[in-house]
């Protein structure tokens, strides 16, 4: 016996010791079992002295079954006691199966492992938290090699954005896992560079793309798209549609009301920009008695007027077409970036931005990003070179669930592009699993390591509606999209996307902002639990959550290969 309780306040019990405890050792943080009367409560040592302990009550064992929570307290007569193996099997939920998942050991008890059933993790979203120096890659090496480990080898579509490379050495070849990896380095020729072609974008990609900040921005991608569509037609019918875009656009500019000279000097600027071989500069009006071309109608009279202002509205309205309708492409056609340049250059002067300085300031910023993708280096990622749907895509990620861990190593490229890849990547998954039948049938994992970077407060909320982390956080499980974010700096996450997560695995955290936001956003945490958080040593994690019945302090074995996440040697460097 521990010794007997002398006070009760809440679900903290003081208890008197029984024993000696001046040789003992490891006795904070131990469970004990409280029984009286034929219940048997379960609570865990937070304080002791030489004379006293103070324990926490945090459950119940009701049937050989632990239920959290604690709705009766115990009598000052009942007998405390350290709890037995079995005990803590039932606390644990120990799962003695061949798919049971490792998730390290207690150190505790003697190194005793966790092994719990895959559903009870890996059906939730999750955070995966620590400082630099933690051991948090090292775990989640472990995590991945354990998931591989069991008898039964999952068929899991697992996808991982590692942003510095580190999970290759871990994971590639490990355990006879069918491991593909895809890389941002161009110069790689180990590795496939990561494509995603542009024709399976939206109008929400491509303001992603695009890096969109104004709500003018949208109806110009929209009719950008629209207007793309034309390249999938035939020559006679690509003409018919420039010349309707590029006569509507000098039509409102011949009523514009704007100064004789200004309306010329547009129209020409249009006619020289996006000549087509029969609407341009030199295009001949005929008219009885003579025959002119286009630019010579535009002349100012000695009045500064265009004298021929009725004749070249007539003859620009002769290439309008009220038949034709450019509809939103559905992804069953191939186009590229160049097409959508010249598409995006037709959509300016089809919605009038030459009218408006402002509005034209604001929309060349997208004909300029657009460029830029074109002749950079970045643009290689969005360059596909044949058409492919958006389903057999995705299925091609994966091999279609014949690799069952996939790896974006994002190393190459700036924080900025990788968010980008990771958003429209992530966004694809979890529209690819609205349409696998039944529902949530074909689960995927997302991995996001360096999370705070990629998984924050963006303008997309604003510009779009929605932010995808947010939206996968909160409708992806019913679909079968689970999250895990890992991140060494949970304050700068997007405050939805981290709430929504329902385990937590913590390593040690120093910074004063982050163990406060963390105090704040996750649910049912304790002042016990934050002091544990500090005091951490590396390679150990508090976990806590749905998938566990209390909080559990392990220690994760290193992984074996381990990532490329080792801290440098400055004596070896040094002094090599």
């Amino acid at each position: 016996m521990l010794g007997k309780i002398i006070s009760i306040n809440g679900n903290i019990l003081k208890v008197e010791l029984a024993i000696d405890v001046t040789n003992k050792t490891g006795l904070s943080n131990l469970h004990v079992a409280i029984e009286c009367q034929g219940k048997k409560l379960i609570g865990e040592i937070i304080e002791i002295d030489l004379k006293y302990a103070t324990i926490s009550l945090l459950g119940e064992i009701i049937n050989n079954q632990f239920i959290s929570g604690v709705n009766t307290k115990p009598s000052f007569a009942s007998t405390i006691r350290i709890i037995t193996k079995d005990e803590l099997n039932q606390i644990i939920d120990f799962e003695n199966s061949n798919y049971a998942i490792n998730f390290g050991r207690l150190p505790l008890y003697s190194n005793y492992p966790i092994n719990l059933n895959p559903d009870i993790f890996f059906s939730n979203h999750s955070a995966i938290v620590g400082n630099s120096g933690s051991g948090k890659s090292s775990a989640v090496a472990r995590l991945f090699q354990n998931i591989f480990s069991t008898n039964i080898r999952p068929k899991s579509n697992m996808f991982i954005f590692d942003v510095f490379g580190e999970y290759e050495n871990a994971l590639a070849g490990f355990n006879g896992i069918n491991y593909k990896s895809y890389t941002t380095d161009l110069k790689d020729q180990k590795n496939e560079i990561i494509k995603i072609p542009v024709h399976l974008l939206n109008i929400e990609d491509l303001a992603l793309l695009l890096q969109a900040e104004n709500f003018t921005q949208l109806p110009i991608i929209e009719k950008m798209l629209r207007v793309v569509t034309i390249f999938n037609k035939t020559e006679e019918e690509q003409l018919k549609c420039k010349n309707d875009i590029i006569a509507r656009a000098i039509k409102e500019i011949l009523y514009s009301g704007k100064t004789a000279a200004q309306i010329r000097d547009q129209i020409i600027a249009i006619l020289t920009s996006f000549p087509t071989k029969t609407l341009n500069t030199e295009t001949q009006v005929v008219v009885p008695g003579w025959t002119r071309t286009l630019k010579q109608c535009l002349q100012l009279d000695k009045e500064n007027k265009i004298s021929e202002m009725q004749l070249v509205s007539e003859f620009i309205g002769k290439f309008i077409s009220n038949d034709i309708e450019l509809n939103l492409p559905n992804g069953e056609m191939y186009y590229t970036l160049e097409n959508l340049y010249e598409a995006l250059e037709l959509a300016f002067i089809s919605e009038g931005t030459l009218k408006s300085d402002a509005i034209y300031d604001k929309v060349n910023s997208l004909k300029v990003r657009l460029k830029s993708l074109i002749d950079g280096e970045f643009g290689m990622f969005f360059r596909y070179d044949k058409y492919i749907s958006k389903e057999d895509y995705v299925k091609s990620l994966n091999n279609d669930g014949k690799n069952p861990i996939v790896n974006f190593n994002i190393n190459s490229i700036t924080d900025r592009q990788a968010k980008i890849v990771i958003k429209i990547l992530s966004k694809m998954l979890l529209e690819s699993s609205f349409r696998v039948t039944p529902r949530g049938s074909r689960p995927i994992h997302i991995f996001i390591e360096e999370a705070h970077r990629y998984v924050q407060n963006d303008i997309d909320v604003e510009l779009l509606g929605y932010n995808i982390f947010e939206k996968i956080a909160k409708e992806g499980r019913k679909y079968g999209v689970i999250l895990c974010l890992i991140t060494q700096r949970p304050s700068e996450l997007s405050d939805t996307t981290l709430s929504q997560a329902s385990n937590y695995i913590i390593f040690r955290l120093n910074n004063p902002t982050d163990i406060e936001y963390v105090r704040k956003i996750v649910p049912n945490i304790t002042d016990e639990m934050i002091m544990k958080i500090k005091s951490l040593q590396p390679g150990f994690a508090l976990m806590f959550g749905s998938a566990f019945k209390i909080p559990l302090t392990t220690k994760f074995d290193l992984p074996n290969p381990r990532p490329n996440s080792d801290n440098i040697s400055i004596k070896n460097t040094w002094y090599k």
